[in-house]
C-alpha cells in the first residue's frame, strides 16, 4: 500500500534577515521640518576666542561669536508593495503584515543609508587598509576628537562594522565593558532579546551595523563621532505608513514615505576608521 504523505505550510511567516529600524537616528541631532524642504541648523561658538586684558586705553577688546548655518535639504523617499488579493489569496502566510513590515525597513535603512553617507563626508582619519581593529585604534581616533575640542561625553558614537566588535571584544580592556540595555546572559528583561545590541564603552555607545561600506572587505569604514557633528531633518509627521486596498482594480497595498536628509554640521565631530575586517568575512 502506497504512503500518501501530506504537507503543511505554516501560516505564520517567519522574518528574513535583514534590518528593518535605524538604529543611528537617535544618534545624531534630529530636527522636525513643519513645511518646506531645506532645514538649517546653527553651530555656535567663540571662535577659539581666548581672554584678553584691558588695552593700553583701558577698555576691554570686544568681539564677535562664530555662529554658522548649515542646511539639510530634503528629499521624499518612498517604497511601495503591491499585491493583488490572489497573490494573497493563493500565498504562505500574512501577505499584508508582510507588506507593511519590509516597507517600513526599506525606509529606516534609508535612514541609516543616509546617515553614514554623510559621516563618509569626513575629513579625519584614522587606520588604513592594512590597520586591524584594536583598542589602540579606537584610541588614536579618541584622541584625534579631543584634541579638536569634542567633548568626551555620552554623546559620542562608535559605529563599527561586525568585525571591528568582534576584535574589540577579545581584548581585555573591552571585555569589561558595561552592556547598554543588553546583558551577556539574559536576565530578567523578557524583551532583551527584540532590542538591538548596543554597548557602553569608555563612556561611548559603541553600535555594530550590518550595512556600513567596504563590509567584508580589508578596507572596511567605521566611525567615531559627536551627536553634534551630524544633522539629520525630517517632516514633523515623521515616517508615514500607509495600508490600503483597491476595489476597482483588487489589490491591496503598503506605502512607507519619509521626506528627509542630512547634512555634516562639524567636520572636526567626526573621525572616518579605516581598518582590515576581511578575516571574519
Amino acid at each position: 500500500m502506497a504512503n500518501v504523505f501530506q504537507t503543511q505550510y505554516r501560516q505564520e511567516f517567519i522574518a528574513g534577515f535583514e534590518q528593518n529600524q535605524s538604529l543611528l537616528r537617535d544618534t545624531v541631532t534630529t530636527e522636525a521640518v513643519i513645511k518646506g524642504n531645506i532645514a538649517t541648523f546653527l553651530v555656535a561658538s567663540s571662535g577659539g576666542a581666548t581672554a584678553v586684558t584691558r588695552g593700553v586705553n583701558g577698555l576691554i577688546a570686544a568681539r564677535d561669536d562664530s555662529n554658522t548655518q548649515t542646511s539639510a535639504t530634503l528629499n521624499e523617499w518612498h517604497d511601495l508593495v503591491r499585491k493583488t488579493n490572489f497573490n494573497i489569496f493563493a500565498s504562505q502566510g500574512n501577505q499584508r503584515a508582510i507588506m507593511q513590515m519590509t516597507t517600513m525597513g526599506v525606509i529606516n535603512r534609508k535612514i541609516d543609508d543616509q546617515i553614514t553617507t554623510t559621516l563618509s563626508t569626513g575629513t579625519v582619519t584614522a587606520g588604513s587598509a592594512t590597520t586591524l581593529p584594536s583598542v589602540s585604534l579606537f584610541m588614536s581616533s579618541m584622541v584625534k576628537l579631543q584634541n579638536a575640542s569634542v567633548p568626551w561625553d555620552s554623546n559620542v558614537t562608535l559605529l563599527c562594522q561586525p568585525a571591528f566588535l568582534a576584535y574589540m571584544m577579545q581584548t581585555e580592556e573591552f571585555a569589561s565593558a558595561e552592556y547598554v540595555n543588553v546583558r551577556p546572559y539574559a536576565g530578567d528583561d523578557p524583551n532583551w532579546r527584540d532590542r538591538p545590541q548596543a554597548y557602553r564603552w569608555m563612556n561611548s555607545l559603541v553600535i555594530s551595523h550590518p550595512n556600513l561600506p567596504g563590509k567584508g572587505t580589508s578596507s572596511e569604514t567605521n566611525y567615531l563621532y559627536h551627536r553634534a557633528s551630524i544633522g539629520h531633518a525630517a517632516n514633523v509627521a515623521g515616517m508615514e505608513n500607509v495600508v490600503g486596498y483597491d476595489e476597482e482594480q483588487g489589490y491591496s497595498y503598503a506605502r512607507c514615505s519619509m521626506d528627509m536628509g542630512a547634512v555634516l554640521l562639524q567636520n572636526a565631530g567626526v573621525v572616518v576608521i579605516t581598518a582590515d575586517g576581511s578575516a571574519y568575512a
